[in-house]
């Protein structure tokens, strides 16, 4: 299996909440804040920033998983502001391929914690893609760059 997903999520700063982490998504680059990770005291989440990103990469990779029993649609969240949140759509037909969409939803990041925003996730009914930020891959090697990103995440420490 191939982790090499033209998709990539990870802190371009160890320091510092704002403009810290990075999405990419085939040639679409997008910076965004940790600051809602700060933010966020579930008791799920102990450790520094690289573990609570670490949390987040592990709920998609149970999204992405669920998706295999036959297809459906999941959304990841990204990108957690104050008026608006940030989202992948994952997407697939047949429980083997996926299209992954970069886009926005208005729901508010305040009333999300990042390690537990499954509750949420179904209520993105406002999403809106984002032009040129896609990409299309197996469910297997999307869920191994998923997999090797959060591994790099953790590595980052606090």
């Amino acid at each position: 299996m191939s982790a090499d997903v033209a998709l990539h999520f990870d802190r371009v700063r160890t320091k510092g909440s704002h403009n810290d982490l990075r999405l990419r998504v085939g040639s679409y680059q997008h910076r965004c804040d940790s600051y809602y990770f700060a933010l966020d005291d579930a008791p799920t989440v102990p450790g520094g920033l690289g573990l609570r990103l670490s949390r987040l990469l592990e709920q998609w990779n149970s999204q992405v998983a669920g998706l295999r029993e036959g297809g459906g649609t999941v959304y990841l969240p990204y990108d957690f502001s104050d008026q608006c949140t940030a989202w992948l759509r994952v997407s697939s037909t047949d429980g083997q391929a996926a299209e992954v969409q970069a886009g926005w939803s208005l729901i508010e990041a305040w009333g999300i914690h990042p390690s537990d925003y499954l509750a949420t996730a179904p209520a993105v009914t406002d999403f809106d893609p984002i032009s040129g930020a896609q990409v299309e891959c197996s469910l297997s090697d999307l869920a191994a760059r998923i997999k090797a990103n959060r591994t790099t995440l953790e590595a980052t420490g606090p």
